[in-house]
């Protein structure tokens, strides 16, 4: 966990282009709270991230950009990244971009995870990998980093080389891949996108900014293939919980939820490739 100075509801200047309000919803999912991100100046901003649905941060954020706020860019749609998209856009007008609507037609996540599936969302536009994002002095583009949920994005501001990267890398903690929206080969391979990229900074939602970000993503895709074959070998006719218990025991118990829902994105990876199987709900390998 690294820590980082901030004030909640106050502009934090981060680059020549880039600005960040951190709402107020701590908690141990969401760490100090939700970033949301400013990019332009008195011409034109983009909102990436505008976080929960709190009257008091959105209007921060409105009375801290620079310059009219044309465009919502969504990670993805948890409620502490996105909730607050009405709200902003009724402020504003600005136009509403994200990889989709959220993917599940169920609640995959326990509440007490604090970011559920935000089901009320649909933005005006819908964007693909690749695609822009223009405004005077920046240009953003769309990067498809399924895992965490299927419509994540990551949102790369050409002009900086620099990325902000929602939930897929954060900047205090490992990601929570919850199926069934989370799928950890997808997330995995994700991590490869990102490493064959070349971005000098990353803007997480959650956490403070990574220079220098390729060491840091190789030791996020070691953690995560160390935890993929320590579950496999865990895998002896055991449960989920069972399996946490051994892997994941050196990790307060609070966040064994948590765990559990990496545990079983790992386990469907195993099934899918048929290397373990499961009857039960006790998981053995092969």
């Amino acid at each position: 966990m690294h820590s980082f100075p901030f004030d909640y509801g106050r502009l934090a200047r981060l680059s020549d282009r880039v600005g960040r309000v951190i709402a107020k919803n701590p908690g141990p999912y969401t760490f100090t709270g939700s970033g949301t991100y400013l990019v332009g100046d008195h011409r034109g901003v983009a909102v990436i991230d505008p976080g929960p649905d709190d009257a008091i941060h959105i209007g921060r954020v409105v009375d801290c950009a620079p310059g009219p706020i044309t465009h919502i860019l969504i990670t993805h749609t948890h409620l502490d990244h996105s909730g607050g998209t009405a709200k902003l856009k009724a402020l504003t007008g600005a136009t509403v971009c994200a990889f989709g609507a959220h993917s599940s037609t169920v609640e995959e996540a326990p509440p007490a995870l604090d970011e559920g599936a935000d089901f009320c969302f649909a933005p005006d536009r819908m964007l693909s990998a690749g695609d822009t994002i223009e405004g005077p002095g920046w240009t953003i583009e769309a990067v498809h980093t399924p895992g965490h949920t299927d419509n994540h994005l990551c949102y790369a501001l050409r002009e900086e080389r620099a990325l902000f990267t929602g939930d897929h890398i954060m900047g205090w903690s490992t990601t929570v891949v919850a199926p069934p929206d989370g799928n950890m080969d997808d997330y995995l391979a994700s991590l490869d996108l990102l490493l064959a990229r070349a971005d000098h900074r990353y803007y997480p939602t959650h956490g403070a900014p990574i220079d220098d970000p390729m060491p840091f993503v190789q030791a996020v895709a070691a953690h995560r293939q160390m935890r993929d074959a320590s579950i496999l070998a865990a895998a002896v006719g055991r449960s989920i919980p069972d399996i946490v218990k051994t892997v994941y025991a050196d990790t307060p118990a609070h966040l064994h939820m948590a765990a559990g829902l990496n545990v079983r994105a790992h386990l469907e990876r195993h099934v899918r490739a048929g290397r373990v199987k499961v009857k039960n709900g006790l998981y053995t390998s092969s």
